[in-house]
């Protein structure tokens, strides 16, 4: 959720230093005439190739593209991609052995009965494992405690060859002994280490005669539903069942919507399919990485009973019958894998054996279809890498933006009348789907310059006002029927609603949302602001309040502050837009006030940077330290300062982690997200650091392009560059998409000062970038910029095609003395300006008000 937006534009020229020593460049946005000019060094081609990165496919169609891998008996698996026909094979499993009657179970301890997750009442007593009922189980009372055993106790002997322990997908035990007992002392027969069977066969050296055998956990799999130890039923004998038959598909990236099977036949006792869902292979299974069902209890997978004549399904949110073979429809996944298998609770309508036969599979894709036509802004430059994360932003944005329906959204209360049927942005792809406004934050800035779909941003920020509290606080999502208390979102829906008028113009949204920004400013705010005029998380009972990380943070945060100031400008904006002048003052007084006492009582002299909290153990945080760059709180020199020290102190290979010690919480120093690093690196694009910047985006972005699932930006990245929460993160999250706007409104330089592009900012910041072109969509039409870095004597040369109905400032870099011209006129002589309103300050000559057309402004050198 960081700051998206940026000052006035003087402020960002006042934050930019000399960051162009090197600049040597003419450049043209129009054409191959400006950009031949260009002497030495790469050259834009005379087209724009940008085509080549869109990731969207090609219809709403989606096919798989290859076979992963398959299990047990599956010939011509090749007829899942549609070519001939996959036969799915399994006979029904032998009578397992069963102890004599009579038997019990002790265990160390067992978890109290409850209503379980699937709301019926269930036990979890250790008499469950030997009961003979594969649905019910053994659960230890406490996660991750060890060592947790089950004791079984024969009334007579019984001579045992080895046993079989069945668990479920929740979690098996990993590590685990078995013992059996003499008459006088326990003897270990087997020792079992690394198990991610959910049925595994435990053999003994010798058959063994006892009454009694025990099994010692010191390991369990951690899973969504915690580390707790299972046992759905241990079988006295060896079991080995025929193995299902299953197929993984690879459908090339991550997709979100319906899948769809044809199946050409089955065997006439209802065999079932299973479907397990995935963005990555390390997370695959026979359950899915999470799924929306999980929340409430659900299997982890989708269940179907495949008639014998076959058919056409395409899974959708419902059951067979009751609660029984039961489906979540729509996913977010990169791989399917399809099992011929049953749940044992599904009985009898479907069954675990018998034939399936499958002669296609597809998707039927539901997101914003992100086709080239259907791009209205892009980007390009001569750097390969950078262009294809802003594309893969842009697909990963495309799979967040959908229509909201009741059945395809997080589940826990998030429903609303209110959305319903409308497009949104939504979080992530796969779990949570719901539109949190700190995402938009970020992901309405990407949607924005992409695509015709800012209905998307609107639709979500009007509804979230529409259920403001009467105390003014706005919610940040409808998860939970509105109700998740966060301390910070209501300041990301004042700076996402001045985002969305600057970007659109839509002036009615403006007049009509105003008083809520009145109210949640004025009134719930200063609720919790302390004596140092400084926002404090605990005051008026916001002590259990979370924020975008539900970190545990407490009083005066900078990160909240900063925000505060960057909300409070933004406020003030928007109200100068509307003619509100005594709001406007107000506000601007207001961030001013803030911001001084930011700097009297959050910044710390010793380190150069502005501190976490001024409570508890020193820390310094990336979102705090970026948002006080961008929101104009620190001067030059701070800036400068706090930014050099987070790149010494947090740089890893997969981007800079958001805590410069783990004093908040553990993985402080390994977790990153892209959400906080985007204020991050446009501060360092907007203070002179734009190398920084971009070896920033290299590393993150970088680091998401080249590891699983690939192409998509993930929620966050954990310790060693995993995925930061396991099977439960989101590979395809909006918020992670701010790649797109720092590129095209920082680097290319092309940002909106006035509601709907009434007024534009075109400043590059190229660093390591030689050329650098692109649109950017906007009310009156589109804004076209493009810039090369020359040799010789071209030091830079720009070119611009403004609509009607616009006007603008240009600011392009200037080192040494040097003449500039705009379309051959001189406006600078290398000493002042001839005649043209125009100022040079850190390194940059800015030309005020330049007028709508097309206009090429260049940069040379003059003497040595």
């Amino acid at each position: 959720m960081p700051t998206l937006r940026l000052p006035a534009h003087a402020a960002r020229t006042a934050q930019a230093i000399a960051v162009v020593a090197a600049l040597t460049a003419t450049f043209a946005v129009s054409g191959p005439a400006s950009a031949n000019t260009v002497g030495g060094g790469a050259r834009p081609s005379s087209s724009p190739d940008w085509q080549k990165y869109v990731q969207a496919p090609g219809s709403r169609s989606v096919q798989p593209v290859s076979i992963v891998s398959t299990t047990g008996n599956v010939t011509h698996p090749s007829g899942a991609l549609g070519r001939g026909t996959a036969v799915l094979t399994r006979p029904a499993p032998a009578a397992k052995p069963a102890w004599p009657s009579g038997t019990t179970a002790t265990a160390s301890s067992y978890h109290d009965g409850n209503q379980g997750n699937d709301g019926k009442p269930r036990t979890y007593v250790p008499g469950n494992a030997v009961d003979g009922n594969t649905d019910t189980f053994w659960n230890d009372a406490d996660a991750a405690t060890y060592p947790a055993w089950l004791q079984i106790t024969s009334p007579t002997a019984v001579t045992l060859p080895g046993i079989t322990v069945l668990s479920n997908s929740d979690g098996v035990p990993q590590d685990f002994t078995v013992q059996t007992w003499d008459g006088s002392t326990w003897t270990t027969q087997a020792t079992v280490t690394g198990n991610t069977e959910v049925q595994r066969a435990v053999s003994f050296t010798t058959p063994v005669t006892t009454t009694q055998v025990r099994i010692n956990v010191s390991k369990d799999q951690a899973s969504s539903k915690g580390e707790y130890t299972r046992i759905n039923e241990v079988w006295p004998g060896v079991v080995a069942d025929p193995p299902a038959p299953s197929i993984t598909l690879d459908f090339g990236k991550v997709v979100v919507g319906y899948p769809r099977i044809s199946f050409a036949g089955a065997s006439g006792n209802n065999p079932g399919v299973r479907l397990a869902f995935s963005e990555t292979l390390q997370y695959l299974s026979d359950r899915s990485d999470f799924t929306r069902s999980d929340v409430s209890g659900g299997p982890g997978t989708d269940q179907y009973a495949v008639p014998q004549q076959g058919g056409v399904w395409t899974d959708s949110k419902t059951c067979l019958t009751g609660s029984q073979v039961c489906s979540d429809g729509l996913h977010g996944f990169r791989y399917l894998k399809i099992t011929l298998d049953a749940l044992p609770a599904d009985a009898p309508y479907t069954q675990a054996n018998g034939t399936v036969k499958i002669n296609g599979v597809s998707l039927d894709f539901t997101p914003f279809l992100g086709t080239p036509s259907s791009y209205t802004g892009w980007f390009e430059s001569s750097d390969q890498q950078l262009n294809q994360y802003w594309y893969d932003a842009s697909y990963t944005n495309e799979l967040v933006t959908d229509t909201f329906r009741p059945g395809d959204v997080d589940p826990r209360g998030a429903d609303s009348t209110g959305l319903d049927g409308k497009l949104v942005l939504q979080d992530g792809a796969k779990r949570d789907r719901d539109p949190y406004v700190g995402d938009i934050a970020v992901s309405g800035r990407t949607t924005y310059l992409t695509h015709d779909t800012a209905v998307a941003a609107r639709n979500v920020l009007a509804d979230l006002a529409d259920h403001q509290r009467s105390d003014g606080w706005i919610p940040p999502a409808s998860i939970n029927n509105y109700t998740l208390p966060l301390f910070d979102y209501p300041m990301w829906w004042v700076t996402s609603s001045w985002d969305y008028i600057l970007y659109t113009g839509d002036t009615a949204y403006a007049q009509t949302y105003y008083p809520n920004l009145v109210k949640v400013l004025d009134s719930w705010y200063p609720s919790v602001t302390d004596a140092n005029g400084l926002l404090s998380k605990g005051l008026n009972g916001t002590g259990g309040y979370g924020d975008y990380a539900f970190l545990p943070r407490t009083g005066e945060v900078t990160y909240y502050n900063t925000l505060y100031v960057q909300a409070l400008k933004d406020a003030a904006a928007l109200a100068t837009s509307l003619g509100r002048t005594a709001d406007a003052d107000r506000w601007t007084q207001r961030a001013q006030t803030v911001s001084t006492a930011v700097n009297a009582h959050l910044w710390d002299s010793s380190t150069g940077a502005y501190l976490d909290s001024a409570t508890g153990p020193a820390r310094h945080a990336q979102d705090g330290n970026g948002l006080a760059v961008l929101a104009g709180v620190a001067d030059q020199a701070q800036a400068t300062s706090a930014l050099d020290y987070l790149a010494r102190n947090t740089a890893l290979p997969y981007g800079n982690s958001f805590m410069d010690n783990d004093t908040l919480v553990p993985d402080g120093t390994q977790r990153v997200y892209a959400f906080t690093s985007y204020p991050d690196i446009q501060a360092r694009f907007l203070s002179g650091q734009a190398d920084s910047a971009i070896d920033e985006i290299k590393r993150l972005y970088g680091w998401m392009a080249g590891h699983g699932p690939g192409t998509t930006d993930w929620e966050g990245i954990g310790a060693g560059g995993s995925l930061y929460e396991g099977a439960y993160t989101s590979a395809a999250h909006g918020w992670s998409t701010g790649v797109v706007p720092a590129l095209t409104n920082d680097l290319l330089g092309a940002t909106p000062t006035g509601p709907g592009f009434g007024t534009w900012s075109v400043q590059p910041h190229p660093g390591t970038v030689t050329w650098a072109r692109g649109q950017l969509p906007t009310p009156h039409g589109p804004l076209q910029v493009s810039w090369v870095r020359g040799s010789g004597a071209q030091q830079f040369s720009l070119t611009l095609t403004a609509p009607k109905g616009t006007s603008g400032d240009v600011a392009v870099p200037v080192t040494g003395s040097a003449v500039v011209r705009i379309d051959g006129r001189t406006v600078w002589n290398g000493t002042g300006a001839t005649g043209t309103d125009a100022t040079l300050q850190n390194g940059y000559l800015t030309l005020h008000g330049v007028q709508p057309g097309t206009h090429t402004v260049t940069v040379t050198r003059t003497g040595k």
